[in-house]
């Protein structure tokens, strides 16, 4: 079945889209222990940015790894959150998806510190 929402266009499929996204970001934070530990660096990281005035694209640069982390988090939330609803048991294939959306992760902290520190010690 498709969602009600599918048919809205306009100003109130825009309010509708803001709804949903505030709700997530909220689930999110709520439910979610790693994404609020990112959340709490990005609160570090980002003015951190500013602090050490690289010029306006590095700094552009860092904080858009650090939204970038965020994303993937959310997206690897979801995932998990999915692979759960459909089933608990252990399955090889929902395993296999978990460990993928935790490896996107991993690789986005990998990208954040690379770029960090390129940017830091040049």
């Amino acid at each position: 079945m498709e969602s009600p929402h599918k048919g809205k266009t306009g100003i109130k499929r825009l309010f509708n889209a803001l709804k949903y996204s505030l709700a997530g970001l909220q689930a999110a934070f709520q439910n979610e222990d790693a994404f609020r530990q990112e959340v709490m660096s990005a609160c570090v990281l980002v003015p951190l940015a500013f602090y050490l005035e690289p010029d306006m694209l590095s700094r552009a640069v860092m904080i858009a790894c650090v939204l970038l982390l965020l994303i993937v988090e959310l997206l690897n939330s979801a995932i998990e959150a999915t692979v759960d609803r459909i089933s608990l048991d252990d399955h090889r294939l929902a395993k296999r998806a978990k460990d993928i959306g935790s490896a996107a992760v991993f690789v986005t902290m990998l990208n954040l510190m690379v770029v960090w520190g390129l940017i830091l010690l040049k």
